[in-house]
């Protein structure tokens, strides 16, 4: 083929994604869906591209979900999570596992065995399925302006981006044990995942110091090579500790969490980078499953796959969810619906299901259906419904108008290390009712208004500019509950203060630093 054609082939195929994942986040539809849905589109059952390789699409996976992990513990702050670290850590452990277990029993009791799925077989398809996605969630809820209360919102961030790591390590284990058949060793199954994870944490907590060493005490002539750098840190910690025996995903997120909670040489423009590489390395890892999948294959495992997502939508992630939060009292009945109904499947399990089928597991066609189904199934069933969910258990705050922090107007930014907070606002008559100069509306100290938009001109005012309806104002100053002072003087409503208690640190936070 020539190159002409693909390139001409995947610009199609990543502008038809971005325009659908825009039109999915307007009508509350998970981009991730409809990613999905634009490569299947295209595929052997739609405009007849055909793909079929497994080995390649393993390696897409791989590499993207090392890329979006890393960047997951980047944009994580350790003061966000350190309330809920205990939560976060038991649902993506004990809750991985117990989904596992449990959906694995459920379905050799009730799959209909002339798939020819032995109870090994049914424990890896679980296993697969484990984990949840995080991408989904939070684009919706984004999306939707639900604000969650008694700190949900991080308690789902951190299982999200905890969680695939124990997954893989159950589907590696359960790979080994129906290639060996017979009676499975589960003391060296239990060996193993012990030496993954701890090598994987010591890995990650380690070389995400490295990275950030190396970022602050190499002097590079260009600027643009230090998020390049750090991107090629990721890599090396995701591939070193699969060489070390541990556990790559796991290793890679705390990296990113090492790497994000500390100071760093062009940290701005390295979450920058980051951005637009997750959302590349999800539009590629996203189009690459759309494309493997045949919706023709899909109807064999219809009965099978709505039976799985029943049964896991309704039974063990609840059931996983309740045994996880058991001995936390500070989630109420309400909150515990809530997580268990954000059990939303998405790329991860896909990517499994794609690595039972490179290792050539018996019967891991009908898996890799029965597991793409799934995923579809959640993510309309749970992914559209869940504002609705939280507005119904009570669990949202009503969504606050907040003034806009982000530069639409003014392309300013300023660097992180100068503590400052900028936003912008739009002049309304009542802001003028004391009079129409900048002096009049009265700002407190430590706020400036360092620039003002009339029309398509720009302008820096004095304390004499006359202000007009409609005038677009930048303002910045170096305390934000000051700025919020000043805001709801001007009528603008901002959320409230953060709690700024001090909570008891677990002991490895000293590893991962934290610049607040």
């Amino acid at each position: 083929m020539q190159i002409e054609l693909v390139l001409l082939v995947l610009s199609t195929l990543f502008f038809a994604s971005i325009l659908a994942g825009k039109v999915g986040g307007r009508v509350g539809v998970p981009a991730l869906l409809l990613f999905l849905g634009v490569g299947m589109l295209f595929g052997t059952d739609g405009f007849g591209i055909h793909f079929d390789n497994i080995k390649l699409a393993q390696m897409v996976g791989t590499v993207a979900l090392s890329a979006i992990l890393f960047s997951g513990g980047l944009d994580t702050k350790v003061s966000d999570i350190r309330p809920v670290v205990w939560p976060g850590v038991s649902l993506a452990t004990v809750g991985v596992l117990v989904t596992a277990l449990a959906t694995g029993l459920v379905l050799y009791l009730l799959i209909d065995h002339r798939l020819g799925v032995s109870l090994t077989g049914c424990l890896l398809l679980a296993a697969t399925m484990s984990s949840t996605d995080s991408a989904s969630v939070f684009s919706i809820l984004r999306g939707k302006g639900v604000n969650l209360k008694h700190n949900l919102r991080p308690t789902l961030e951190l299982e999200s981006g905890a969680n695939d790591p124990m997954a893989y390590v159950l589907v590696i284990i359960m790979i080994s044990i129906v290639k060996q058949g017979g009676t499975p060793m589960w003391g060296t199954a239990i060996a193993t995942l012990l030496l993954q994870l701890v090598v994987g944490v010591a890995a990650g907590l380690l070389l995400g110091k490295a990275i950030l060493y190396a970022v602050n005490h190499i002097n590079l002539d260009n600027a643009a090579l230090y998020p390049i750098l750090v991107l090629t840190g990721s890599f090396f910690v995701f591939a070193s500790t699969h060489y070390m025996k541990g556990n790559s995903y796991l290793a890679v997120y705390l990296a990113g969490l090492v790497v994000g909670n500390n100071k760093f040489m062009h940290r701005r423009s390295t979450r920058n980078f980051f951005d637009g590489i997750t959302w590349l390395a999800q539009l590629t890892m996203f189009l690459t499953l759309g494309l493997l999948v045949n919706p023709s294959e899909l109807k064999s495992v219809l009965v099978p796959g709505l039976v799985t997502s029943i049964v896991m939508i309704f039974v063990t992630r609840p059931l996983s969810v309740f045994l996880s939060l058991a001995p936390f009292r500070r989630y109420t009945i309400k909150d515990r619906l809530f997580v268990s109904w954000v059990g939303l499947r998405g790329a991860v399990p896909i990517i499994f299901a794609i690595t039972c089928r490179a290792c050539d597991v018996p019967h891991s066609d009908v898996m890799f259906n029965i597991v793409f189904l799934c995923t579809l199934v959640s993510l309309v069933v749970q992914g559209t419904t869940l504002p609705l969910m939280a507005r119904w258990l009570k669990v949202s705050k009503p969504p606050t108008k907040t003034a806009k922090t982000s530069s639409t107007d003014f392309d300013i930014d300023f660097p992180e290390e100068i503590k400052s907070t900028t936003s912008e606002i739009t002049i309304t008559a009542p802001m003028l009712a004391s009079g129409e100069r900048l002096m009049d509306l009265r700002l407190t100290e430590n706020t400036l208004v360092i620039m003002v938009k009339r029309g398509e001109n720009y302008f820096v005012p004095i304390g004499k500019t006359a202000l007009h309806p409609g005038d677009r104002m930048m303002i910045i100053s170096d305390n934000q509950e000051v700025l919020d002072r000043n805001l709801e003087r001007l009528g603008v409503t901002t959320p409230k203060g953060k709690n700024t208690k001090k909570e008891k640190e677990p002991w490895y936070f000293f590893l991962l630093g934290d610049d607040e």
